[in-house]
Parts: structure tokens; C-alpha cells; sequence
């Protein structure tokens, strides 16, 4: 049986979680459920596009990725089962799987749209719960994916925000997410094994195809909300408590943070504030 991952705003103050779990254990009772995160604010796409694009490179290799952060649940938005080579991600055509996707070849895109794969009542608020955990259960237990949809040749993608460099030595980007210390993840990503000289120092990943090749290093700069971080360190130790920092954080962007403190209300920023990277 496959691992069956569940990404969402539900929270778990409520039963919504504890219902899809039940739907896809009656239906595929031996498989592995892991909780990825039911912390995502609500309606949040974005947000639930980047918690999953940061989680499910590290499932072994057939695991079926849920992602139900679904504003347009009712509406006539359409339900996706997506194969990549290495996994499955169900969840509405909104966006929430596309971040994830990016980097993963795409083999099919289903729309889910054969109702014997279903619950047998549909709500119009819980797709969650009547369609996508009940479709996952039916993967999981080896049903062809092309059994539960019609194919289709395209879904909805939300801009990744790539960085952009200025050809004067300096990357532009934003803020994509704040996770729950109040950290600032930004739209810069790195490859911290391409090393290009110093300690800390890597290469941009996600520039656009006609910027040159660019390395951040512990020299650069970093400027947010009108503060000026003087170098980029290799871990939240490095500074001493409450001190202002950047690193490059476990998912590979450049993140900015407090030691022992939260950034976000630190600098009163939000998704989507500018950051300016200096790099010389």
C-alpha cells in the first residue's frame, strides 16, 4: 500500500482532518497516512503550494500527495490527479499542486470527474472528504490513475516568483511565505552544493533563462523593510540573540530571520514584501 500524504487549512481543532483520514482508511486500510501540515492559513494557495513544494521531494518514490486548500470548493473548478515519475498529487486546479510540480515530470494530468471513485454523497463544501481522500484511497490500493478521469492537457499554475537581477549587481525578489517562527522565506533559491568560493556561498537556482550565472556569498547584503543585513551566515547561532539575520534555510531560499525572535513582526512584513539582495 502507498504512503497517502494530506496537506491543508483545516486545522485540527475541528473533524475535518480526522474525516479524511476515515474515508481513505475504509477504503485502503493499510495505507501509510502522513500528516504534512493542516497549519496552512486559511485559503492560503500560495502558502499551500510552498509547504508541499518543500515537503514532498523527501517521500520515497510512489507516495500520493493531497493538498486541499480549496476556496472554490462548490464551484465549477476542476479536481486533479497529477502523475509525476516519482509520486501522485490530487487536489483542486487552483494552483496548490503546481509549485510542487515545477520540478517533477509531469506523465498525466486527470481530471477527476468518474463519480464510482467518490463518495457516494457529495457535499458541496467538503470536496476534501468526498472526492480527493476517497480518490487518493482508490490509488493507493493500485487503480489504474487513468481509471478515476478523463486526461487532460493543461492546469492552473501560480506564478513562482523568480528572482530578477538588475545587471548591477544586485537580485530583486519578495517574500513567498513566513512560517510559524515568524521567519521570512523569500523567492530566492540556492543550490548550497554549488559552491562558489567562500564558507557560505552557493548558486542562484531560479533566475530567469537570460540572467547570467550568479552566486550569493557571505559577503552579500540583504535589504528588507528598510533594514540592511550586513552578511549571510550559516546558521541562526551565528548572531547573538535578537540579532537580524540571513541564511539559506533547509528548503534552499534565502530566508531572514531573528535569532530567538520572530521577523515577520520584527520588520511588520508580509508576503510579498520587497527584498533587494547586494551582492557586491
Amino acid at each position: 500500500m502507498a504512503i497517502v500524504t494530506l496537506t491543508t487549512d483545516f486545522g485540527l481543532a475541528d473533524g475535518y482532518v480526522g474525516a479524511m483520514k476515515g474515508v481513505i482508511l475504509n477504503i485502503a486500510p493499510d495505507a501509510t497516512l502522513v500528516d504534512i501540515s493542516h497549519e496552512i492559513m486559511p485559503q492560503d494557495v500560495r502558502g499551500g503550494a510552498f509547504v508541499l513544494k518543500s515537503a514532498s521531494p523527501y517521500f520515497p518514490p510512489g507516495a500520493i500527495h493531497v493538498a486541499v486548500v480549496d476556496p472554490g470548493v462548490g464551484s465549477k473548478r476542476r479536481a486533479l490527479a497529477v502523475q509525476t515519475e516519482r509520486a501522485i498529487f490530487i487536489g483542486p486546479d487552483n494552483g496548490v499542486l503546481s509549485w510542487a510540480l515545477e520540478r517533477e515530470t509531469v506523465q498525466a494530468i486527470i481530471h477527476v470527474d468518474r463519480p464510482d471513485y467518490w463518495l457516494g454523497e457529495v457535499s458541496h463544501t467538503f470536496h476534501g472528504r468526498d472526492i480527493f481522500a476517497p480518490v487518493a484511497a482508490h490509488l493507493a490500493r493500485g487503480v489504474p490513475i487513468h481509471h478515476v478521469g478523463t486526461p487532460v492537457g493543461d492546469m492552473l499554475s501560480l506564478p513562482l516568483p523568480h528572482p530578477s537581477y538588475d545587471g548591477s549587481g544586485t537580485l530583486h525578489s519578495e517574500v513567498i511565505y513566513i512560517d510559524r517562527f515568524g521567519n521570512l522565506i523569500t523567492g530566492i533559491e540556492l543550490d548550497p552544493t554549488a559552491v562558489c568560493g567562500d564558507s557560505v556561498s552557493c548558486r542562484v537556482v531560479n533566475l530567469p533563462a537570460d540572467a547570467p550565472d550568479l552566486c550569493l556569498t557571505s559577503q552579500a547584503r540583504v535589504e528588507i523593510a528598510g533594514r540592511l543585513i550586513h552578511t549571510i551566515v550559516r546558521s541562526y547561532a551565528d548572531v547573538a540573540s535578537g540579532n537580524l539575520l540571513a541564511l539559506v534555510d533547509s528548503s534552499g531560499h534565502l530566508e531572514i530571520a531573528v535569532r530567538n525572535g520572530n521577523a515577520a513582526t520584527a520588520l511588520k512584513a508580509h508576503v510579498g514584501a520587497p527584498v533587494r539582495v547586494i551582492l557586491q
